[in-house]
C-alpha cells in the first residue's frame, strides 16, 4: 500500500480485492453495481455500500459512485422503495463540496434522464421531481466547470425533449434572465447570453418570443461587455430562425444595423458571417431595400477581416434570393435538383421572389430553395430560340435521370452554401483571434470609434466628417422630390457616392482605400443604370455639375473599367445589381491583395448556388467568370469547380453545357490529379447529361484516367473503376467491347488489391451489360477472354480473381445459367486442384455458398450437379484447413465475418 495515494484507500483497497486491480479515475468500463453486489464483503446489503461509500471522506469513492449512477438506477429501478432511496442519495450527492464530484454526477444526469424517459410508467415524475432542480441550481454553481457541465447537460435535455415546458418557463428561463441582467457579474452574464443563444432554436418560438427575445435585444446594445455583443452578432441567425420573419423584421433588424456598425471590427465580423442566416428569414422586400445596402457596407468596410468575411458571405446571401420561378429549377426535400414540368408555363405569369428557403444546419445556414410543387417555367433560351425550341430542349431534359446530391466539396447548392458558412466561420475565426488578442483596450472597456485600430486610421490622419455634407444631400434630395412627381432615390444614392468618392482621393494610394472606391464606383454605376425618367437625368445632371472633381475621377475610373454598354451583359432582376458586382470582382487579383488570398476560391464554391439563383436564362452574367476561375493558377480553384461541374450542368441544361462546360469540362480532365479527381468523382453524373454523339466522343479519353501523376495514388484507379460500374449504361455493347473492356481488365491487373477487387466487379457488371442487350457473341468472347487471361494466369492472385468473378456472375444472376455451365463452370471446378490453398479457398466459397444454393444446381437429375457435389466433397477433404473449412460448412453471407472471427480465436 506504500505506493498507492491515500485516496484510494478504502474503496479501492476493496476492488483490488475483488479482481478490479485496473480500475481507475479513468476507467468506466466498470459497472460499480458488480462490486456492490458481491456477498460477505462487510456484512451489508448493496443499497447500505452504495450509501456507505456515496458519502465516505475519500473523493475517489464519491467519484466512483458517481460516474456509475446509470448503472446504479438499472439495477435498482425494480423496486420503488429501493429506487427512491437511490435518487435521494443522488440529490445528497449532488451537494457535494468536492466540484469534481458534482461535475461527474451532472455528466450521468442525461443518460440517467433518457432511461427515466424509457422507464416512465414506473417512475412518471422522478426526473423532474428529483434531478431537474440540480440541473437548475447547477446553472448557478460557485465552480466554472460545473456550470459549464449543468450547461451541456441542459442542452442534451432540451434537444432530447426531455424538459417540460412548464420547467423551461418557470425555472430555466428565469434563471437565464437573472444570469443575463445588466447588473450581473461579467463571467455568468456571458455563460447566460451563450446558453440562451444555443437554446433558443430548441424552444418553441412563443417561448423565445416572448421570455428570451427582449433581453436578447437588450443584449445585442450592452456597452459594457464587447465579448456580449459578440455573441449575440455570432448567434444572431439563430434567434431569427427562432422567432420568424414578424419579430425579426419588427425587432431583430435594427439591432442587426446596430452590430453591423458597431466600433469593434470582430462584431462586423461576426455580422458578416451570419448575413445569409439573417437574410433568410425575412421577407424579399427588406432583404432587397434594406439587408442589400447594409451588406454593401460590410463588403467595402475599413478593416480587411471584416471585407474578408462579408466576401466569403456575399455568394450565400445572393443564394438567399433564389426563386423557382425564375432559376426553372427546384430543390426536392429529398435533394435531388429537379426541372419543373413545362405544362405550367402556359398558366403562369408569376415571378416574384420567394422566400422557401430551407434552413440545413443548427446554425441557421440556409438552403437554397425548396419547394415541392413544381412552379411555372419563364423563358430560358436566347433570344434566337423559339418557344418550340425551348419546350423540346425542357422536355429532353425531363427525360433524364435525376441528379443525385453528392458527399464532396460541392455536394449541391444547398450544401454548397450551407458547408461554405461553416468553414468560412472556422476559417475566420482563427484570424479574429489573432487579431483581437493584440487589442489589450477591448477585453477592459468599450473603446470609441477613434481607439479602434485599423490600417486606415493608425497611419494618417482620419478622413473628414462628411456626414452632415450627406444629411444637406439628404435634405436637399427631399425638397427635390417634392417638386418632382416621380421620386428619385437613386439619384440621391448617386449624389451621396460621389461625396464620398471625392473624399477619398487624397487617400487612393491606400490598397484599403482602393477597395472601398472600387465598391462604391460598381455602386454608382447601378445606381446611375436604375435611374430612368426626366427627373432622374435632370436630377444627375445638377448632382454632376456640383461635384466637378468626383466626375473627372469617376471618368478615369471608367476608363480603367470596361466601357459601361460592356456591363449591361452582366444586369439582371433577380438580385440587386451591386451584389452580382461585387461577386463577379472576386476574381479582380487586386482583390486577392487586399482582401483574401483565398478569395477566388470562395468565389468557385459558391458558383453553383449563384447560378442557381440567377437561373440559366442570366447564364451570361457568370459566363466570363466561370472561365477566369477555370483557368486560375491556383489549383484549388480549378479543384473547387471540377468537383461542382456536374451540378452546373443541371442548372444550365444540355445547350448552355455542351457550349460553355464541355470545353472547361475537356480541360480539367488534362490538369492535375488534384483537379482531375473533382471530374471523375462525378463523371457519370456529367456525362449522362450531354447528348448522346457528345458523350460518345469521351469513350477513348476515358483511358485516360488510368494514367495518374502519382503512380501511388491508387484511389483514383479505384474511383475510376467505380464510375465505370455507373458509366456502361450509358454506352451500347459495342462501345462498351471496343473501349471500356480494355480499361477494366487494365484495372484488374492493378498491384493495390483494393483497385482489382473493385474491378472485378466492373467485370461483372459488362457481362451483364452484354447479355442484358442480347449481345451473346460479344459475352462469349469476353468470357473466353476471362478464362485465357485469368484462369490460367500465372500468379495465383489471378486465379483466384477468376473464382471471384464466377462467385458474382452466379450471385448477380448477369448472364443465362446455360451459358454459365457450358463456358464457366469446367474451368471454375479445374481450380479445385490448383496448388495454392487461398485459390481453393475461393473456390469452396463460390461453391458452397453460392452455386449450390441456386435453384438450378438443386433441381434433380441436373447433369453438372454431380460435378460440383465431387469437387465439393474433394475440398471438404482437403489438406488445408480453411479448406476443408469452407467447404464443410454451409455458410451464410451475413454471418460470415462472424464465423471468420470466431474460428480465427
Amino acid at each position: 500500500m506504500a505506493g498507492i495515494p491515500l485516496y484510494f484507500v478504502d474503496l479501492q483497497d476493496d476492488l483490488d480485492d475483488f479482481g478490479f486491480e485496473d480500475y481507475g479515475p479513468d476507467c468506466d468500463s466498470m459497472r460499480i453495481t458488480a462490486f456492490l453486489d458481491i456477498p460477505g464483503q462487510d456484512n451489508l446489503t448493496p443499497l447500505a455500500r452504495l450509501e456507505k461509500y456515496a458519502f465516505s471522506d475519500n473523493v475517489f469513492n464519491r467519484q466512483i459512485i458517481a460516474r456509475g449512477l446509470l448503472d446504479v438506477f438499472r439495477d435498482f429501478s425494480n423496486n420503488e422503495e429501493d429506487f427512491l432511496t437511490v435518487m435521494e442519495i443522488v440529490v445528497r450527492l449532488s451537494e457535494d463540496a468536492e466540484p469534481t464530484v458534482r461535475t461527474e454526477l451532472m455528466e450521468q444526469i442525461p443518460p440517467i434522464a433518457i432511461f427515466l424517459q424509457e422507464s416512465r410508467p414506473k417512475f412518471p415524475t422522478a426526473f423532474f421531481e428529483y434531478l431537474m432542480p440540480i440541473v437548475v441550481r447547477y446553472l448557478t454553481d460557485v465552480n466554472n466547470q460545473v456550470r459549464k457541465a449543468g450547461q451541456e447537460a441542459l442542452l442534451i435535455l432540451l434537444e432530447q425533449d426531455l424538459v417540460a415546458q412548464s420547467d423551461i418557463e418557470n425555472k430555466v428561463c428565469p434563471i437565464l434572465l437573472d444570469l443575463s441582467a445588466p447588473d450581473s457579474d461579467d463571467e455568468y452574464k456571458v455563460e447566460a447570453v451563450n446558453i440562451i443563444c444555443k437554446m433558443a432554436s430548441m424552444l418553441s418560438r412563443t417561448t423565445v418570443e416572448h421570455m428570451l427575445l427582449p433581453r436578447f435585444c437588450e443584449l445585442c446594445s450592452d456597452g459594457k461587455l464587447f465579448q456580449v455583443r459578440k455573441i449575440c452578432a455570432a448567434n444572431f441567425g439563430d434567434i431569427c430562425n427562432a422567432v420568424g420573419q414578424e419579430a425579426t423584421e419588427r425587432l431583430l433588424i435594427p439591432k442587426f444595423f446596430e452590430l453591423c456598425s458597431d466600433s469593434v471590427w470582430g462584431m462586423r465580423k461576426a455580422c458578416a458571417e451570419c448575413f445569409m442566416a439573417v437574410s433568410y428569414t425575412t421577407s424579399p422586400e427588406v432583404r432587397r431595400s434594406k439587408l442589400s445596402p447594409l451588406f454593401i457596407s460590410l463588403i467595402s468596410d475599413t478593416c480587411r477581416w471584416v471585407r474578408q468575411a462579408a466576401f466569403q458571405s456575399l455568394g450565400p446571401f445572393i443564394s438567399t434570393f433564389a426563386n423557382p420561378s425564375s432559376a426553372g429549377l427546384y430543390i426536392r426535400e429529398d435533394g435531388t435538383l429537379s426541372i419543373r414540368p413545362p405544362a405550367q408555363d402556359v398558366n403562369s405569369n408569376s415571378c416574384q421572389p420567394s422566400n422557401n428557403i430551407t434552413v440545413v444546419s443548427s446554425s441557421a445556414n440556409a438552403a437554397l430553395p425548396s419547394s415541392e410543387q413544381p412552379m411555372e417555367i419563364k423563358p430560358e433560351s436566347s433570344t434566337e430560340e423559339t418557344s418550340a425550341e425551348v419546350h423540346t430542349k425542357l422536355s429532353e431534359d425531363l427525360n433524364k435521370n435525376s441528379w443525385e446530391e453528392s458527399s464532396d466539396c460541392c455536394a449541391s447548392p444547398a450544401e454548397d452554401v450551407s458547408a461554405l458558412c461553416q468553414g468560412d466561420k472556422t476559417a475566420a475565426g482563427a484570424t479574429e483571434g489573432t487579431k483581437e488578442s493584440s487589442f489589450p483596450g477591448l477585453s477592459s472597456a468599450l473603446p470609441s470609434a477613434e481607439d479602434v485600430f485599423n490600417t486606415f486610421l493608425y497611419w494618417r490622419p482620419p478622413l473628414p466628417d462628411i456626414s452632415q455634407d450627406l444629411e444637406l444631400l439628404q435634405f436637399k434630395a427631399e425638397k427635390h422630390n417634392d417638386a418632382c412627381s416621380v421620386p428619385c432615390n437613386n439619384c440621391v444614392a448617386s449624389s451621396e457616392i460621389k461625396k464620398v468618392l471625392q473624399s477619398l482621393q487624397e487617400h487612393i494610394d491606400d490598397p484599403d482605400v482602393q477597395a472601398q472606391v472600387q465598391v462604391l464606383s460598381a455602386a454608382l454605376r447601378a445606381a446611375q443604370f436604375d435611374s430612368v425618367g426626366d427627373c432622374e437625368a435632370k436630377k444627375m445632371e445638377d448632382s454632376e455639375e456640383q461635384h466637378r472633381g468626383t466626375s473627372v475621377f469617376l471618368r478615369k475610373e471608367q476608363e480603367n473599367n470596361p466601357p459601361f454598354e460592356d456591363d449591361k451583359s452582366k444586369l439582371q432582376d433577380i438580385i440587386p445589381q451591386p451584389l452580382l458586382d461585387q461577386y463577379l470582382s472576386m476574381t479582380d487579383p487586386a482583390r486577392a491583395q487586399t482582401v483574401d488570398t483565398e478569395i477566388a476560391k470562395h468565389c468557385a464554391y459558391s458558383l453553383p448556388g449563384v447560378a442557381l439563383t440567377l437561373g440559366r436564362q442570366n447564364w451570361h452574367c457568370l459566363k466570363d467568370t466561370y472561365e477566369t476561375l477555370a483557368s486560375d493558377v491556383q489549383w484549388k480553384v480549378r479543384r473547387t469547380l471540377a468537383f461542382s461541374i456536374h451540378e452546373l450542368a443541371v442548372i444550365l441544361g444540355d445547350q448552355l453545357t455542351a457550349a460553355d462546360l464541355v470545353p472547361i469540362f475537356n480541360g480539367f480532365l488534362k490538369d492535375l490529379d488534384e483537379v482531375r479527381i473533382g471530374v471523375l468523382k462525378h463523371l457519370y453524373d456529367f456525362l449522362k447529361l450531354l447528348h448522346a454523339d457528345k458523350r460518345r466522343e469521351y469513350l477513348y479519353q476515358l483511358q485516360e484516367f488510368v494514367v495518374t501523376d502519382n503512380s501511388r495514388n491508387w484511389r483514383f484507379r479505384y474511383e475510376l473503376a467505380e464510375q465505370l460500374i455507373l458509366i456502361l449504361e450509358l454506352y451500347n455493347p459495342n462501345d462498351v467491347y471496343d473501349y471500356l473492356r480494355h480499361i477494366a481488365l487494365t484495372l484488374c491487373s492493378d498491384k493495390v488489391s483494393e483497385v482489382r477487387w473493385i474491378s472485378f466487379k466492373l467485370v461483372v457488371a459488362i457481362l451483364q451489360k452484354f447479355y442484358a442487350n442480347s449481345a451473346n457473341a460479344l459475352g462469349l468472347n469476353f468470357i473466353n477472354e476471362l478464362v485465357v487471361r485469368f484462369r490460367h494466369c500465372s500468379k495465383w492472385v489471378g486465379r483466384q480473381a477468376f473464382a471471384f468473378i464466377c462467385q458474382a456472375v452466379v450471385e448477380e444472376e448477369c448472364m443465362p445459367v446455360d451459358q454459365f455451365v457450358e463456358h464457366l463452370l469446367p474451368s471454375l471446378l479445374s481450380l479445385a486442384s490448383d496448388p495454392v490453398p487461398n485459390v481453393r479457398v475461393l473456390l469452396a466459397k463460390a461453391l458452397r455458398q453460392t452455386l449450390l444454393e441456386k435453384a438450378y444446381f438443386k433441381s434433380v437429375g441436373n447433369p453438372h450437379l454431380e460435378a460440383a457435389e465431387e469437387t465439393i466433397l474433394a475440398l471438404q477433404s482437403d489438406r488445408d484447413q480453411d479448406v476443408s473449412f469452407f467447404a464443410t460448412i454451409k455458410l451464410k453471407q451475413d454471418n460470415m465475418d462472424n464465423i471468420i472471427i470466431e474460428k480465427q480465436n
